[in-house]
């Protein structure tokens, strides 16, 4: 997606309940990596592209099943390429 000049990689994760961990923290060392590694492909494809600031953000969604509750949270430049 685009935020004004940048290009944003998003990653939705969605949780129907915490027994596993909160949707942001499925993110892991191995997912962010395997996103870098996809928005390298994207910007090779699309070299114009590849001149604008890019960022990762994550739109984590946690339901919690007693109340029927959805919480979102929009994480912007939720990790980098370090």
């Amino acid at each position: 997606m685009r935020d004004g000049e940048s290009l944003v990689f998003v990653e939705v994760r969605y949780r129907k309940n915490a027994h596993f961990g909160s949707a942001a923290e499925s993110v892991t060392m191995a997912k962010q990596q395997r996103l870098i590694f996809a928005a390298e492909f994207f910007l090779q494809a699309n070299p114009a592209l590849a001149e604008l600031p890019c960022r990762f953000d994550v739109i984590a969604i946690d339901s919690n099943n007693n109340t029927n509750a959805v919480e979102y949270n929009w994480i912007k430049n939720a990790f980098d390429l370090s």
